[in-house]
């Protein structure tokens, strides 16, 4: 192996963009070689605003060239099982954002492929890199709480996505909740064994057309029998909301939001504070660099990753329990799904 990892980008989206600057201008471990895109025009800008000269329009340009040992798959979710399939085929080690994809069979197909191939797969579930949370889960992990009882996540954006996404994302539960699934069994340290959602459209009433909310509450049900709760809207007006507590025999542990400054201005008024930072790249910029340090460090030193595939399976299932659970208005067990 070289001294720095060689990586290929595919897909020049706005979190490609992010993880190719990252890796040329703050991972000096690594050496982003190549991009592709559908649109070339999108890997060219990107391409030119990181120094890389090959571009691409197809993907598999990029895995057949020698000198790529890993891949980055920041492309739409649609394609990213596909992806993960020929890039294994190609002996590439692979980062894919989630979701690998939304149906469970169709997970098991690229993690099969995976598993053949012998390579290194990572998922790209952040908040886990992300200072507040990670720490969270140390005094958890360390006993600090006692045993942990009760887990709360408040998880609210700033604006509600465009309805042409959401009528290709899965739904609320798949495209925004399953970085809370996520969250619920890192944090915790456990599996979930049930979920009981509920949910209304109170934002935007176009979202009902695709059979989706916009505001929910999960409920959840731990092995150990401790329980959650997830609260999620599609528009917090003050900014990007992301509160976890974990609540425990011996104690508390609780990450607040992150502001642009901690400073209090106390007048005839009140008490004024900096709102919460209103864009999800900024509240977890770091956590994304931290991330895709991660899996350079697995690669290099053959571990593996902090987010293994099967960590990206089990999100998917628990919101596809969600959805059940909203559509029949009972609490799912996860197993029922798959």
């Amino acid at each position: 192996m070289a001294d720095r990892l060689r990586i290929g980008l595919i897909g020049a989206g706005r979190i490609g963009r992010l993880h190719a600057s990252h890796i040329a201008f703050r991972l000096p471990e690594a050496e982003l070689i190549c991009i592709s895109d559908v649109f070339l025009e999108a890997a060219e800008k990107c391409a030119s605003t990181v120094g890389v000269h090959d571009t691409y329009s197809d993907y598999r340009k990029v895995l057949e060239r020698r000198d790529v040992e890993a891949v980055m798959i920041c492309s739409s979710t649609d394609t990213h099982a596909e992806i993960i399939e020929a890039a294994a085929e190609a002996g590439k080690h692979i980062f894919c954002e989630k979701p690998i994809a939304l149906e469970p069979a169709r997970i098991n197909v690229a993690l099969e492929a995976v598993e053949k191939a012998g390579v290194k797969l990572q998922i790209g579930f952040n908040r886990r890199f992300d200072a507040n949370f990670s720490r969270v889960r140390e005094l958890v992990a360390a006993g600090k709480i006692g045993k942990p009882q009760i887990l709360r996540i408040t998880s609210r954006d700033p604006e509600p996505p465009p309805l042409e996404y959401v009528k290709v994302s899965g739904g609320i539960f798949l495209d925004m909740t399953i970085h809370d699934f996520d969250m619920a069994r890192f944090l915790m340290g456990e599996e979930v064994t049930e979920i009981f959602a509920t949910g209304e459209v109170l934002i935007n009433p176009g979202i009902a057309r695709y059979g989706d909310v916009d505001t929910a509450l999960v409920f959840l049900k731990f092995q150990s029998g401790a329980i959650g709760s997830i609260d999620n809207s599609r528009k917090a007006v003050y900014g990007y909301d992301q509160r976890v507590e974990v609540f425990g025999s011996e104690g508390n542990v609780m990450a607040s939001n992150n502001t642009p400054d901690n400073v209090s201005l106390l007048d005839s008024a009140g008490n004024h504070l900096a709102k919460p930072l209103y864009f999800f790249m900024d509240r977890y910029v770091e956590s994304y660099l931290n991330e895709v340090r991660e899996f350079i460090d697995a690669v290099r030193n053959d571990r593996k990753p902090g987010v293994t595939g099967i960590d990206g399976k089990i999100p998917v299932l628990m919101g596809l329990a969600a959805k059940k659970s909203l559509r029949e208005g009972r609490p799912v067990k996860v197993e029922e799904i798959g």
